[in-house]
């Protein structure tokens, strides 16, 4: 219905022209009399279920013609209220909840919060070398992973449909090699405060080097296909143009900041889980469009093959090395092991807690029902995602339990760039910058 004043706007704002609110039924009156109206604007709803945008995003966009001249996008579709959950929660259940939120990078959620549960815990220096460097090995492929969906789902959206299914064909060799390690492909839990919930199997090492391998044969096709292509570059090239001083303006980083020629990634500027011991290069582009966001990503995943190698060497070199903190009273679940059936303890773990020892017993009790206390504070822990600073800030009041969890996530701040990247643009160029912002609603409604 049209409304003389805005009933969502708070006190003391004052609407700047016509205002629409929709409720669903309506929108046929609200089209008729925009179309009695004497511009000639058109008001388009796109989404929340667009099948080309990124998830139950809405875009509410007004078009003069086939030009953008204004456009917000409208979010809180799909919340979960996952950060609520997790105050009811132990600080290990916290996993099982940040790990579904951006469900493209699980595995940073995961390291975001437990890097943040650590500071708090006091046991940042604790955590053993062979945990960090399975933190980043785990890290860097599901960086791969989720480059490879940004840029097989923005081909495909502008028609490039080889790029889409060859980049789904490189992620599911990475979601094995996930699978083999945490067990499942997604939504892991894996990472935990004190370490990882297990160490690789007996395979793990002879499989990352095969998944080496088979990127090192395959990512360049993406090159071949798309760096030079007149056609592709005809719909990326000065396409959502956002330059250096916009980015900082919006808080905007990660792939979008660095195709302004900004050299700014936290692997290298705040170093954490030990990144400050691998050799890799920080990939900058000069043109802050659509495609020097490709550019970026598709360089990244090149540079991320490179620290995989060095994982594997390393990883190879500590191997029976423990993988959790060396504290039974945060070690959770202690020395576990996978069963021989690849699901469930191993019966040595069942064998010691059940058998021999009614102390480890009631210790293993304790510590999964009730969970570890944690120092009351505060903590916030930024890292490097695929999309940008992904942080976490987390409150302890000193309880088993966390009394605020809020993550910091690069798709809410980047929609932000919506507006300024499309109005002035055409229509068919909406996709084309949301797509190459990349943001997971998951992330955004949490």
């Amino acid at each position: 219905m049209k409304e003389k004043t805005d009933f969502y706007a708070g006190s003391g704002e004052a609407g700047e022209g016509t205002v629409y609110t929709s409720m669903g039924g309506d929108w046929a009156e609200i089209a008729k009399e925009q179309a009695a109206s004497e511009d000639e604007t058109l008001v388009i709803n796109m989404g929340p279920q667009h099948p080309s945008t990124h998830g139950v995003l809405r875009l509410m966009v007004e078009c003069d013609g086939e030009t953008v001249t204004k456009i917000r996008p409208g979010i809180g579709f799909l919340h979960t209220g996952i950060e609520k959950n997790m105050e009811y929660r132990s600080w290990v259940q916290g996993t099982t909840f940040v790990t579904r939120m951006d469900y493209l990078t699980p595995l940073f959620n995961e390291v975001a919060y437990c890097l943040a549960v650590e500071r708090l815990l006091g046991i940042e220096d604790q955590i053993p070398e062979r945990a960090n460097d399975i933190r980043i090995l785990m890290m860097e492929l599901n960086r791969i992973s989720s480059h490879l969906v940004c840029i097989g789902t923005g081909g495909m959206e502008i028609g490039a449909l080889t790029v889409m299914t060859i980049g789904f064909r490189e992620r599911e060799v990475i979601l094995d090699l996930l699978e083999a390690i945490t067990g499942l492909r997604m939504n892991h839990a894996y990472i935990r405060p004190g370490g990882v919930a297990n160490d690789l199997p007996e395979t793990g090492i002879a499989q990352l080097r095969d998944v080496i391998s088979w990127l090192e044969k395959h990512l360049g096709e993406y090159a071949d296909f798309c760096n030079e292509n007149p056609i592709f570059k005809g719909r990326m090239c000065n396409v959502a143009y956002q330059d250096l001083s916009a980015c900082f303006a919006l808080g905007v980083t990660g792939p979008m900041l660095r195709s302004t020629g900004y050299s700014w990634d936290l692997r290298k500027e705040m170093p954490y889980c030990g990144y400050e011991n691998y050799d890799f290069d920080v990939i900058t582009w000069d043109a802050p469009d659509a495609y020097g966001r490709f550019r970026v990503r598709l360089a990244e995943m090149t540079e991320s093959v490179k620290i995989l190698k060095q994982c594997a060497d390393r990883l190879e070199a500590s191997t029976g090395q423990p993988v959790m903190v060396d504290d039974p009273k945060i070690g959770w679940p202690a020395q576990l092991a996978v069963g021989p059936d690849g699901q469930g303890n191993s019966h040595e773990h069942i064998k010691a807690i059940m058998g021999e020892s009614m102390e480890a017993l009631i210790h293993h009790f304790k510590l999964v029902t009730e969970g570890f206390r944690v120092p009351a504070g505060q903590a916030y822990v930024p890292i490097e995602s695929p999309k940008g600073e992904m942080a976490c800030h987390v409150v302890s009041d000193g309880g088993t339990k966390p009394f605020r969890v809020h993550m910091r996530d690069p798709s809410f701040n980047h929609l932000q760039s919506v507006p300024i990247q499309c109005e002035g643009g055409m229509l068919a160029d909406i996709v084309v910058a949301v797509g190459s912002i990349d943001p997971v609603m998951g992330g955004v409604d949490r």
